[in-house]
């Protein structure tokens, strides 16, 4: 089926696009194939770079005009990598004229391309890769083969809106894996307290309200000690606080005794068939849930050891309202390669802290940011709203916007839009935070515009 695009102009949908595209892209290539002696010098090496893109499966060499040089699908193995290696040797050019693009960092080939001496890596965004497709076709049909082919174009036609990718240093690497794995850490726990709350309000609601926080260690010790009503139900005053004593539960005698008043209140009795049923499980979540609060306590002391051995430390641990967590985790997302974020618009953008603006003619759009890093955009947030409380200006800011915004979330977003700016200015010149400072840079700003 066929859908007009304008005056005797038709353009295939769906697949046949893909197909058609496809049949073009290897016509392309056997023509580009037979040329490519003819583009060599007589000495054997390229004129010109070439670049390869490397989409899922299936690569693309493109020379300097944008002629397919070669094609080939690879596997994710060491050999497979070596055979990618070789193609791009069969073809004469050098690694260091080789520039490679691929649609993401997360994976081992960016490792193995550095470490084979390929300098020129570029990793293009997914949301570009999608954009540039509409240069080809008319819909968003594609293939892995297509891809290859886009990314190597992109490459070759936008080389100054890229910014080549660095590896960054092992101990930013060591942290940014550690901010991760404390986010999943924290999400994790909240998702096994919730069930676990659950849990023990349909059989056990005792325990559920014995000690203030069911995510507690002393109350998940409990609830691993005493699963069920019945176990508790013979517990004396004597012993609730000798196993309080056990387990470091360093409280008054006045805190133990409502506690124990709590366990010993009347609450509704489940069945003895709902206390079999459920009880198992409450004891799976205590220990996995202990677990994972124990694991991340360590990590938190793994990150600040880390992050007290980087040169930068000093300079995020002077932002007020970071902590121990905020302030390299911060570190982590800037990272080693202070050209990766040529400005504070391009930092605050990638944090998803700016909104993205639409304007043609009359209209003008202010919308939410939607492609960012969003783990980028939480720490920028919490840090915003961190600092209120350590920071003059910040919590007069703040309050100043809030009396405009529709959420105090949006206001924080606006604080933290700020404040990615100062760390930006601190980290280019590599200068600690200094409140005074600004305040007196703010000062003279604001008298310049009265």
């Amino acid at each position: 089926m066929r859908r007009s695009h304008g005056p005797g102009a038709h353009e295939p949908d769906g697949l046949d696009t893909v197909r058609i595209f496809s049949e073009q892209l290897i016509s392309k290539a056997r023509t580009a194939s037979s040329e490519i002696a003819s583009r060599r010098p007589p000495d054997g090496q390229m004129s010109n770079y070439s670049s390869v893109s490397y989409s899922d499966h299936d690569a693309c060499f493109l020379d300097q005009r944008g002629h397919v040089l070669s094609r080939l699908t690879v596997a994710h193995t060491a050999d497979g990598l070596t055979q990618l290696d070789r193609a791009r040797e069969q073809l004469g050019v050098t690694r260091a004229e080789c520039q490679v693009g691929l649609e993401t960092a997360h994976t081992p080939l960016i490792d193995f391309l550095w470490d084979q001496g390929y300098s020129r890596v570029f990793v293009i965004p997914p949301g570009a890769i999608k954009g540039a497709r509409r240069r080809y076709r008319q819909t968003n049909a594609h293939t892995d083969q297509s891809d290859a082919f886009l990314v190597a174009d992109v490459l070759r036609t936008d080389p100054t809106t890229l910014h080549p990718w660095r590896p960054d240093g092992l101990i930013i690497r060591q942290l940014r894996s550690k901010v991760s794995l404390l986010h999943f850490l924290t999400k994790e726990i909240r998702r096994l307290s919730n069930r676990l709350g659950a849990v023990l309000a349909r059989y056990y609601p005792a325990a559920l309200h014995v000690f203030h926080d069911v995510a507690s260690p002393i109350a998940l010790q409990f609830l691993q000690a005493y699963p069920t009503p019945q176990a508790a139900a013979g517990l004396s005053r004597q012993s609730f606080g000798q196993f309080a004593r056990a387990h470091r539960y360093r409280q008054a005698d006045k805190v133990l005794s409502a506690a124990y008043a709590r366990l010993q209140a009347a609450y509704p009795m489940a069945s003895a068939s709902t206390v079999v049923a459920y009880h198992e499980e409450a004891v799976f979540l205590a220990q996995h849930l202990l677990a994972a609060i124990e694991h991340k306590k360590c990590e938190i002391a793994h990150l600040q050891q880390l992050f007290e051995q980087h040169e930068d430390h000093e300079l995020f641990a002077s932002l007020p309202g970071t902590g121990d967590f905020l302030a390299p985790a911060l570190l982590a997302k800037f990272g080693d390669d202070r050209e990766r974020f040529p400005s504070a618009g391009s930092l605050q953008s990638i944090a998803g802290t700016c909104p993205v603006t639409e304007q043609s003619g009359k209209g003008r759009r202010v919308l939410f940011r939607q492609a960012c890093d969003h783990e980028f955009r939480q720490i920028a947030q919490q840090w915003a709203k961190a600092s209120v409380t350590q920071s003059s200006w910040a919590s007069t800011y703040w309050h100043s916007v809030r009396e405009h915004s529709h959420s105090s979330s949006h206001a924080y977003r606006c604080l933290a839009n700020r404040w990615l700016a100062i760390a930006w200015k601190c980290w280019q010149s590599r200068q600690s935070y200094d409140e005074a400072v600004h305040l007196q840079n703010r000062a003279r700003r604001l008298a310049k515009r009265a």
